[in-house]
């Protein structure tokens, strides 16, 4: 596949390599603009090399793929992972008459970026339950390279099969914890045996999929919304458990205190439809120090 997408302005891709950075099993080259995407088409693993070509108000980006796949279904899901259509600016626009609006309007353009597959994002949001981020990050890292697959070097999460043969001291040799190894032994035990589909779960309500989740041991909201957002790419959840975002609304709206849950669900409750994009936002407002 070789192809050319243009897309309707602002996507600031420039910013998303900065925070994709952070995670060393991306494959990317913020230099070059370029980021290579480990996919699942119909099971098998495909790698799209995606380059940047155009600007933030005029994006174009150019797509390779060595695959004799379907070229319809390898756009489809780059266009679900990378968001390509979903109108920014108009997002924006909707919160000009909020107070939110100096956060939204520092942070445009900047897309809401996808996990690249859906299993290995589960197994990602249960390794950093509870953990601070550069540990959850060297241990995902450990876990993908021990037992998932590199193509062109991009990594590939271990299939649940795999997984689901393990046992728990392979994983505490990798400084799992041992309840977490049991978490991700027994999710991946439901998956390969049929119990969970978690493309089924696509069409699913919110509610719904917090239901069948943390119906499973070891995962609870806080795993459920945020595989919602960074898997399925649901543009309307607000994690208002995760402290990153307590942080950021603190620093943001000058309080003594990280606000309480209640605050958050009320105050959160004018934000819709796309209070995915505020977290995503709050989130950089730490990094880039808005106040």
């Amino acid at each position: 596949m070789d192809t050319t997408v243009q897309l309707e302005g602002p996507y600031n891709f420039d910013q998303s390599l900065k925070r994709l950075a952070f995670d060393p099993l991306n494959s990317l080259d913020r230099e070059k603009r370029t980021l290579k995407m480990p996919i699942l088409i119909k099971g098998k693993p495909v790698v799209v090399t995606l380059r940047a070509t155009g600007t933030t108000e005029k994006p174009t980006f150019h797509l390779t793929a060595d695959a004799n796949g379907d070229k319809d279904a390898i756009l489809t899901r780059v266009y679900e992972i990378m968001h390509f259509d979903v109108p920014l600016k108009r997002m924006t626009g909707h919160y000009e008459n909020t107070d939110l609006y100096p956060l939204m309007k520092q942070s445009e353009g900047v897309p809401f970026i996808t996990d690249f597959q859906l299993y290995g994002c589960l197994m990602k949001t249960i390794i950093h339950q509870q953990l601070n981020m550069a540990f959850a990050t060297t241990l995902t890292e450990r876990f993908v390279k021990t037992y998932g697959t590199q193509k062109e070097g991009a990594w590939f999460y271990p299939d649940p099969e795999t997984v689901s043969g393990l046992d728990v001291q392979q994983l505490r040799e990798l400084q799992f914890s041992g309840r977490k190894a049991e978490y991700v032994i027994q999710t991946s035990e439901k998956i390969a045996a049929g119990h969970l589909d978690l493309d089924g779960l696509r069409p699913e309500s919110e509610e719904r999929i917090v239901e069948k989740l943390t119906a499973l041991r070891g995962i609870g909201r806080w795993t459920s919304e945020n595989f919602m957002m960074f898997g399925l790419g649901r543009m309307d959840l607000f994690p208002a458990q995760d402290i990153g975002v307590q942080n950021a609304l603190k620093q943001f709206y000058h309080l003594d205190q990280k606000p309480s849950l209640d605050w958050m669900e009320k105050k959160s409750a004018d934000w819709k439809p796309y209070r995915s994009y505020v977290t995503l936002y709050l989130w950089n407002s730490l990094e880039n120090g808005i106040v």
